[in-house]
């Protein structure tokens, strides 16, 4: 496992590199979000989503979320409704994940996908030059979910191609959980984030 930071812009170049290399050798890459560490993939990519549910410890099914730079790159992946644009390029970045159609065939086949624009910089800065990657917590199975770089090198760290050590993060609730794909949007897990009243979110 090739271990890099991942702290401030001048450590943007190297990891983009190293993660661009171990997308290519279908490798999993474990790095911070705003809340936790997660688990980065191609979401097309079949043998590295494997990769993921057989570290995790966890039976395939679900799409895994995927996080993206902008709603302009997750375009390339989900339906957004005309509707929903403005709500959403005025609220993210924001540990908000929202679930929509699928443009694309995936690794699991789903007809939907659950994405979010993080709010965390660098990151972000990370997904606008390698493209959308997985977000799943990293942690195994029904297990905590890690704030600390060591944590993960200590659980997942034999499966992993790259680990980017961004320090502790803050942790806390994970993102907020909204369903976009009916008639009318529905909470799916209550989070870090409150749904607007405008929003008018059942459940929420």
């Amino acid at each position: 496992m090739l271990r890099l930071p991942f702290v401030d812009k001048a450590h943007l170049p190297a990891a983009v590199a190293a993660v661009r290399k171990a997308l290519v050798e279908h490798g999993v890459v474990a790095l911070p979000t705003e809340t936790f560490y997660g688990l980065a993939v191609a979401p097309g990519d079949e043998v590295a989503v494997d990769r993921i549910f057989a570290l995790k410890g966890r039976s395939a099914g679900k799409e895994l979320p995927v996080a993206g730079a902008s709603l302009a790159q997750l375009s390339g992946l989900v339906s957004v409704p005309e509707a929903w644009r403005e709500r959403l390029e005025a609220v993210w970045p924001a540990p908000v994940t929202v679930v929509l159609p699928v443009l694309v065939p995936l690794a699991a086949g789903s007809t939907t996908l659950a994405v979010r624009v993080p709010d965390h910089p660098l990151l972000r800065a990370l997904l606008a030059a390698v493209g959308p990657l997985t977000a799943t917590s990293a942690n195994l199975s029904g297990g905590r979910a890690p704030t600390r770089a060591e944590e993960v090198a200590d659980n997942l760290g034999h499966g992993l191609a790259l680990l980017l050590g961004g320090g502790d993060t803050p942790g806390g609730a994970p993102s907020t959980v909204v369903d976009l794909t009916g008639g009318h949007p529905r909470l799916l897990r209550r989070g870090a984030w409150t749904p607007p009243p405008e929003w008018d979110v059942r459940g929420a």
